[in-house]
């Protein structure tokens, strides 16, 4: 009766395991891709700002005045200077707001239009402003987008939000910051989610293809979302298990009492 026992849970062991056995190919990035010098794609070059982003502002000069009044981390954010300055951004991010017009309000230049602009345009336009106003000398104006993030999901190690303070990371980067795929993830079919002009768009990517290196969508945008779905494999493991096992164990016991009836008689 031991030996029979021990047969059943043998079976039940081998089961499982095929039942959550992965292709080795299916869990491998760029797999037809060979020794060779790669142009990535530069589509990241420019990101533009939008309504409702945050931006930091920051002005250097050789003299001291007015640079404080434009830099957030030297102005108070308490009630008076908000009101003041409605387009000061008060919440973590410190920065300013884009107001849903697009435009965002700067001391001694007023409102100044953001939206569709990229962050190196928008510091020629403060500069150009500084100096038209001749507010002082040879300023050093930078600014960057302090909301940048994309959103990994799905079959990665750890799913997350990820702030990206550089206004540029690759889908590589972001799954590997992520946690990378699973080896339950499907990685030729990668679902990207990404807003443009109001309007959500949705994109399969093959990891499997070295062709990813220079697709447009290698580098990601502002808001992206990037979604994993489990394989076959992971799916069936699930559902087996949670179907099939009980089954399996309710008989292994039912033939177990069996035997040992059996077994008492003899």
């Amino acid at each position: 009766m031991n030996n029979t026992i021990w047969k059943l849970t043998i079976f039940v062991i081998v089961v499982v395991c095929v039942s959550a056995c992965v292709n080795p190919k299916s869990a491998t990035y760029f797999i037809d891709q060979k020794d060779a010098e790669i142009k990535t794609s530069n589509q990241s070059a420019k990101v533009l700002i939008h309504s409702n982003d945050v931006l930091n502002i920051n002005v250097t000069s050789m003299s001291t005045q007015p640079t404080n009044l434009f830099n957030i981390s030297n102005v108070s954010t308490n009630s008076n200077t908000s009101s003041s300055f409605p387009g000061l951004y008060s919440s973590q991010p410190a920065g300013y707001l884009v107001d849903p017009d697009g435009y965002i309000k700067l001391p001694y230049l007023g409102k100044l239009k953001a939206d569709g602009l990229s962050s190196n345009e928008l510091a020629d336009t403060i500069t150009n402003g500084i100096l038209s106003r001749k507010l002082m000398i040879d300023p050093i104006v930078n600014v960057r987008l302090l909301n940048f993030k994309v959103t990994v999901l799905g079959e990665v190690g750890h799913p997350m939000v990820i702030n990206v303070p550089n206004e540029k990371i690759s889908i590589l980067e972001a799954i590997g910051m992520a946690g990378d795929l699973t080896m339950y993830a499907i990685r030729d079919k990668v679902l990207l989610i990404r807003e443009e002009d109001g309007k959500k768009i949705t994109k399969r990517l093959d990891l499997n293809s070295a062709s990813m290196l220079t697709s447009p969508y290698y580098y990601l945008k502002s808001n992206d979302v990037i979604y994993v779905e489990p394989n076959s494999a992971k799916i069936s493991s699930t559902s087996k298990s949670r179907q099939v096992l009980p089954i399996i164990f309710s008989a292994m016991g039912l033939a177990v009492i069996i035997l040992d009836r059996i077994a008492f008689r003899n």
